[in-house]
């Protein structure tokens, strides 16, 4: 009896921590980890990871987006300087390398986010295509980074809201990567049926 083992596309996932503090040693950087670990749970695929700790400016922000793209990533996650003060540019540094604005992903992070904070409505994510990738703004603290990734569930493990992971893989189909394959005990991508890839 021959047991046919699922083999995955690899895919090279681009993360970046921006803030001035961690990036000087202040203190701990604890986007990265956060990012890293949701990402290990949730995909089947083979990932290499491009971590990248920049502080707070935006030129230097949108050169580490452009980079990253350039060197393969299909998905590149940034965490921090989404909020409203002086220093958060990420929003801007993201639409200055953009081709396209895909502004479903803010809305939705919003959405799941004012569940908890009324100044949910403060944060100001923005997700854009360049190239073939897909690059989206999470919120800074782990806790939100995952919630807004995975949605929020009920008491019996149903979904009451759904995070925004579940429609990246198929953006991602669609701008022509890999295919991202899920575990879904974590997060369960949703593909129209004709977009569907058998197990290989």
């Amino acid at each position: 009896m021959s047991t046919t083992i699922a083999t995955f596309d690899p895919v090279k996932i681009g993360i970046v921590s921006v803030s001035d503090r961690a990036s000087t040693g202040v203190y701990e950087d604890k986007g990265l980890p956060a990012l890293q670990d949701w990402l290990g749970r949730a995909l089947k695929n083979p990932v290499t990871f491009e971590p990248r700790l920049i502080p707070d400016e935006q030129a230097r922000i949108s050169q580490t987006l452009i980079e990253l793209v350039d060197a393969g990533c299909s998905l590149v996650l940034t965490t921090g300087g989404t909020g409203p003060a002086l220093r958060d540019v990420t929003p801007e540094a993201t639409l200055a390398v953009a081709h396209r604005e895909m502004p479903g992903f803010g809305e939705q992070m919003r959405q799941i986010s004012l569940r908890f904070v009324p100044t949910a409505i403060l944060s100001r994510q923005v997700a854009v295509i360049r190239g073939q990738a897909l690059i989206l703004n999470l919120p800074g603290q782990p806790k939100a980074i995952a919630e807004t990734l995975e949605g929020l569930k009920n008491a019996d493990g149903s979904q009451a809201v759904p995070g925004i992971f579940a429609a990246v893989p198929y953006c991602i189909d669609l701008i022509g990567g890999p295919y991202l394959e899920t575990d879904e005990a974590v997060c369960m991508a949703f593909r129209p049926k004709s977009a569907l890839r058998p197990p290989r």
